[in-house]
């Protein structure tokens, strides 16, 4: 993910110059990203690209308009968002896009060291506990700890309070911990 100082250089240039090189760059740099969310909505992996290219499309036919946007990963992802329910709605699959019922995929593209310390058995016990998490867990969890983004995006994204993606969290890591039997309480020396 670029720094919100790239990020601002990507949408300066692309909205100013209509610079083909900095789109292509925010393609790249999001195009995963917001396809593992859009896949989190939508059940085929055909349609979750649709959804995706079609956010980059508009992008690109409004990127004079681009200016006036001040956070343009959470736009991203809010675009993406709401064409997955158009999408679904379109489709009539559901009459409504519940949080509850949201899948989410856990894997990620990035390998960093931590992940690859733990052992096949351990990343296992993880994706088990994760996929086992209520679905409005695995969301936050999903966009906090895999696409890294800040809270306050997120509470954006989700059009829910900070306060509740804390709770959230708090709630998916608690859970997580129990499942692969790891103790998150604080020792007792340092409790009294």
């Amino acid at each position: 993910m670029p720094t919100p100082l790239e990020l601002n250089d990507l949408q300066r240039r692309i909205a100013l110059y209509e610079d083909d090189v900095a789109y292509r760059e925010l393609y790249f740099r999001f195009f995963k990203p917001l396809l593992h969310f859009a896949s989190s909505f939508v059940s085929s992996h055909e349609t979750a690209e649709e959804i995706v290219s079609d956010v980059f499309i508009r992008v690109w036919q409004n990127r004079s308009h681009l200016t006036e946007i001040r956070n343009l990963r959470v736009y991203l992802y809010v675009c993406t968002k709401n064409n997955a329910i158009r999408s679904m709605e379109s489709q009539q699959r559901q009459q409504a896009l519940s949080l509850e019922e949201v899948g989410v995929d856990l894997r990620s593209p990035a390998q960093d060291p931590e992940a690859l310390m733990i052992t096949g058995e351990m990343i296992t016990r993880i994706e088990t506990a994760v996929n086992g998490l209520p679905p409005k867990c695995k969301m936050v969890y999903k966009l906090i700890k895999e696409d890294r983004l800040k809270y306050k995006e997120v509470a954006q994204i989700l059009d829910i309070s900070v306060k509740t993606i804390d709770n959230q969290l708090a709630i998916a890591l608690k859970k997580i911990a129990a499942a692969i039997q790891l103790d998150l309480r604080l020792p007792q020396t340092l409790t009294r």
